[in-house]
């Protein structure tokens, strides 16, 4: 079959289509079509520009790190405050977007706009003392243990965009009464999810700088 381009489509429209319409029906929601059915084109006319879903979040997770590098908080001077601040600017922006973390995690970028972020913040490292292994590894911890707690954390945390609460602790209690240590780990995990990730984040650094730093 010979597809034709649509004029008026973009990958850009596609993207932007494809995120805003993510915040509405999810990850498992979001398919080629759907987003066909809003751009007002047929299906095929997507595959002009990504030969299929995963090329799209590729392009999906690039977008989310382009608006997030647009919007980096300026240099802390402190390497601690700095490593603190990205981690917290990247976690703000997966939360933005349903499922957010679900379509960064394991995205492979599709351009090299993340170079020069990635380039000063290792920087930042290497000059407070790190050798450039030692400062690629605390980046990539922090990083890993954000993207992984924000998958967690929309998973069983309430979900703003459905009006959908989180975890009913007290009902996960109530089946682990025989556990209490466990039933009692749930009000810690499944609530006060912004606390729950300062103190781990807070964690990550102190591990970092013991372990890590020279």
């Amino acid at each position: 079959m010979t597809l034709r381009r649509t004029p008026k489509l973009d990958r850009a429209q596609v993207v932007d289509t494809a995120l805003r319409l993510l915040n509405e029906v999810g990850l498992d929601g979001l398919t080629l079509r759907a987003i066909a059915t809003e751009l007002d084109v047929k299906a095929p006319a997507l595959y002009w520009h990504f030969k299929d879903k995963q090329a799209l979040l590729d392009e999906m997770a690039t977008e989310i790190m382009r608006r997030m590098t647009a919007e980096a908080p300026p240099p802390a001077g402190d390497w601690r405050q700095e490593y603190l601040a990205t981690m917290r600017t990247l976690r703000a922006h997966l939360l933005r977007y349903r499922d957010g973390a679900r379509v960064y995690s394991g995205a492979r970028f599709t351009d090299t706009s993340y170079a020069p972020g990635l380039d000063a913040a290792l920087r930042v490292l290497i000059g407070a003392g790190f050798s450039p292994a030692a400062a690629a590894r605390a980046w990539q911890t922090a990083y890993s243990y954000t993207i992984g707690y924000v998958v967690e954390e929309q998973a069983m945390g309430p979900n703003p965009f459905a009006g959908e609460e989180g975890q009913d602790v007290e009902a996960r209690a109530e089946r682990l009464a025989a556990h209490p240590l466990a039933a009692e780990a749930g009000r810690v995990m499944f609530q006060d999810f912004d606390l729950g990730y300062e103190q781990g984040l807070a964690a990550v650094l102190a591990g970092v700088e013991a372990t890590l730093l020279a």
